[in-house]
């Protein structure tokens, strides 16, 4: 029996990446998942579904509610309940780094509309599940960032900020219902896009890793951990947190 056995899950932004070792690493302890994105997960499906695993997949738009809803209707249908969400989708690795006067007020709202809103309209979408049910773990992925008021990426930082704003006023008023909400702020991250982008090369690696106590490069495994921790009764006591991963870059 896995730790999250009969339990059933959402990961958005689970095309790829870390989204992609959150939904097996979830699936490999037992809990049936709908893998979420804007681009095809049928990849991931296979692979979950080659490892014993049960899984759907389906495209949804984060910033959308009607998709946000239709995704969440896609879970019951296949599965019969939600009992965990965890809101991975965002705007990140295809950034690059600009000083704010710079950033064009476009780009910044398509960054809070996937960011922030896309958050919001997940939780908002998947909370009557969980609430008849009276239960639920909401898992937001924030960013190690917001702690080091990171430059060149206001935009980012601001939008993983308010999720942990959002994460802490949704313990407040979700946790009547017995669903804990927390945020996971994991450090860079050698994510598909991140190895694949233009805005990271092997010096801003570097001087990134220097900042750990833990002197490598944070891989998307490292991550699995506290997602599983999280999404699982070990911490049923536990709501309105932010965990910070990220060998030791800050300590929070």
């Amino acid at each position: 029996m896995g730790r999250l056995s009969g339990k059933i899950a959402i990961v958005t932004g689970a095309a790829q990446g870390i989204g992609a070792s959150y939904a097996t690493a979830i699936a490999a302890e037992g809990a049936k998942v709908l893998v979420s994105d804007i681009m095809s997960c049928d990849p991931v499906v296979e692979e979950i579904r080659k490892a014993g695993g049960e899984a759907v997949a389906t495209i949804t738009d984060v910033s959308s509610p009607e998709s946000a809803a239709a995704m969440v209707a896609k879970a019951v249908d296949a599965f019969g309940g939600v009992d965990i969400l965890v809101n991975n989708a965002a705007i990140f690795g295809k950034l690059t780094d600009k000083f704010f006067a710079d950033i064009e007020s476009l780009e910044w709202d398509n960054v809070m509309a996937v960011n922030v809103r896309g958050t919001f309209e997940c939780v908002k979408a998947v909370y009557p599940v969980m609430r008849d049910n009276n239960y639920g773990k909401i898992i937001n992925i924030a960013s190690g960032t917001v702690f080091k008021g990171a430059p060149n990426l206001l935009h980012y930082v601001t939008s993983k900020g308010a999720v942990i704003a959002m994460t802490r006023s949704l313990s407040r008023e979700l946790g009547q219902y017995n669903i804990c909400v927390n945020a996971l702020a994991p450090g860079l991250t050698m994510s598909e896009n991140v190895v694949a982008g233009s805005n990271y090369n092997a010096e801003k690696l570097d001087a990134n890793r220097s900042t750990r106590a833990l002197k490598r490069y944070q891989e998307p495994r490292d991550l699995v951990g506290a997602v599983l921790f999280l999404a699982s009764s070990d911490s049923d006591f536990m709501t309105g947190q932010t965990m910070v991963v990220d060998g030791g870059s800050v300590m929070h």
